[in-house]
Protein backbone atom coordinates (compact mmCIF):
# COMPACT_ATOMS: atom_id res chain seq x y z
CA UNK A 1 0.00 0.00 0.00
CA UNK A 2 2.30 2.08 0.94
CA UNK A 3 4.52 1.49 -2.11
CA UNK A 4 1.58 2.16 -4.26
CA UNK A 5 1.42 5.60 -2.53
CA UNK A 6 4.95 6.91 -3.03
CA UNK A 7 4.77 5.55 -6.61
CA UNK A 8 1.51 7.36 -7.37
CA UNK A 9 3.29 10.60 -5.77
CA UNK A 10 6.61 10.50 -7.84
CA UNK A 11 4.11 9.61 -11.24
CA UNK A 12 1.91 13.08 -10.65
CA UNK A 13 5.30 14.87 -9.92
CA UNK A 14 7.09 13.38 -13.03
CA UNK A 15 3.48 14.09 -15.06
CA UNK A 16 3.31 17.50 -13.63
CA UNK A 17 7.16 18.61 -14.84
CA UNK A 18 6.48 16.71 -18.33
CA UNK A 19 3.58 18.79 -18.88
CA UNK A 20 5.85 22.04 -18.13
CA UNK A 21 8.00 21.80 -20.98
CA UNK A 22 5.30 22.76 -23.97
CA UNK A 23 3.41 25.62 -22.36
CA UNK A 24 4.28 28.89 -21.01
CA UNK A 25 4.97 28.53 -17.19
CA UNK A 26 6.72 30.54 -14.56
CA UNK A 27 9.92 29.25 -13.10
CA UNK A 28 10.53 26.39 -10.98
CA UNK A 29 12.74 26.23 -7.76
CA UNK A 30 15.83 25.04 -9.14
CA UNK A 31 15.72 26.00 -12.29
CA UNK A 32 17.94 28.08 -14.47
CA UNK A 33 17.21 30.64 -16.69
CA UNK A 34 20.07 31.95 -19.30
CA UNK A 35 19.60 35.76 -20.02
CA UNK A 36 20.77 36.50 -23.94
CA UNK A 37 23.45 39.00 -24.20
CA UNK A 38 22.68 38.89 -28.54
CA UNK A 39 21.80 42.62 -29.23
CA UNK A 40 17.95 42.71 -30.87
CA UNK A 41 17.18 39.31 -29.11
CA UNK A 42 14.32 40.46 -26.67
CA UNK A 43 11.82 39.03 -28.68
CA UNK A 44 13.10 35.82 -27.95
CA UNK A 45 12.47 34.66 -24.43
CA UNK A 46 15.10 33.41 -22.31
CA UNK A 47 15.61 29.93 -22.05
CA UNK A 48 14.84 28.20 -19.12
CA UNK A 49 17.02 24.99 -18.41
CA UNK A 50 14.22 22.64 -16.14
CA UNK A 51 16.92 21.33 -13.39
CA UNK A 52 14.55 19.12 -11.22
CA UNK A 53 12.98 17.54 -13.83
CA UNK A 54 16.30 16.38 -15.50
CA UNK A 55 17.72 15.78 -12.41
CA UNK A 56 14.86 12.97 -11.57
CA UNK A 57 16.16 10.62 -14.49
CA UNK A 58 20.12 11.73 -14.52
CA UNK A 59 22.64 11.68 -11.61
CA UNK A 60 24.73 15.13 -11.43
CA UNK A 61 27.94 13.47 -13.27
CA UNK A 62 25.91 12.56 -16.57
CA UNK A 63 26.55 16.26 -17.24
CA UNK A 64 28.83 18.26 -14.84
CA UNK A 65 31.11 18.54 -15.45
CA UNK A 66 31.90 16.44 -19.21
CA UNK A 67 29.17 18.42 -20.76
CA UNK A 68 28.72 21.40 -18.48
CA UNK A 69 31.07 23.34 -15.83
CA UNK A 70 29.46 24.16 -12.74
CA UNK A 71 29.64 28.13 -13.08
CA UNK A 72 27.41 30.99 -13.96
CA UNK A 73 28.73 32.29 -17.65
CA UNK A 74 31.35 29.32 -18.11
CA UNK A 75 29.06 27.58 -20.68
CA UNK A 76 28.96 29.52 -24.32
CA UNK A 77 25.50 27.99 -24.94
CA UNK A 78 24.35 29.42 -28.42
CA UNK A 79 21.65 27.23 -30.57
CA UNK A 80 24.83 27.13 -32.84
CA UNK A 81 26.87 25.00 -30.37
CA UNK A 82 23.64 22.86 -29.74
CA UNK A 83 23.67 22.00 -33.05
CA UNK A 84 26.77 20.69 -33.12
CA UNK A 85 25.77 18.24 -30.42
CA UNK A 86 27.60 21.09 -27.69
CA UNK A 87 25.92 21.69 -23.92
CA UNK A 88 22.04 21.08 -24.64
CA UNK A 89 23.04 18.94 -27.85
CA UNK A 90 24.67 16.21 -26.15
CA UNK A 91 21.50 14.89 -25.47
CA UNK A 92 18.79 17.21 -27.06
CA UNK A 93 19.59 15.70 -30.94
CA UNK A 94 16.38 14.05 -31.54
CA UNK A 95 18.30 10.23 -30.85
CA UNK A 96 18.27 10.66 -26.51
CA UNK A 97 15.71 13.50 -26.00
CA UNK A 98 13.69 15.90 -28.09
CA UNK A 99 15.86 17.93 -30.70
CA UNK A 100 16.24 21.31 -30.45
CA UNK A 101 15.76 23.75 -33.21
CA UNK A 102 13.00 25.80 -34.62
CA UNK A 103 9.89 23.13 -34.65
CA UNK A 104 11.07 22.92 -30.93
CA UNK A 105 11.38 26.54 -29.73
CA UNK A 106 8.69 27.06 -26.93
CA UNK A 107 10.04 24.16 -25.45
CA UNK A 108 12.89 25.88 -24.14
CA UNK A 109 12.27 29.41 -24.90
CA UNK A 110 9.47 30.29 -22.54
CA UNK A 111 7.47 32.80 -20.64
Amino acid sequence: MMRAAIFFILAAVLLVSLMRYGAAAETEYGDIVFSRKTPGADEIPPAVFPHFAHRINFKCYVCHDAIFQMKAGANPITMENIEQGKFCGACHSGKIAFAAGFATCDRCHHQ
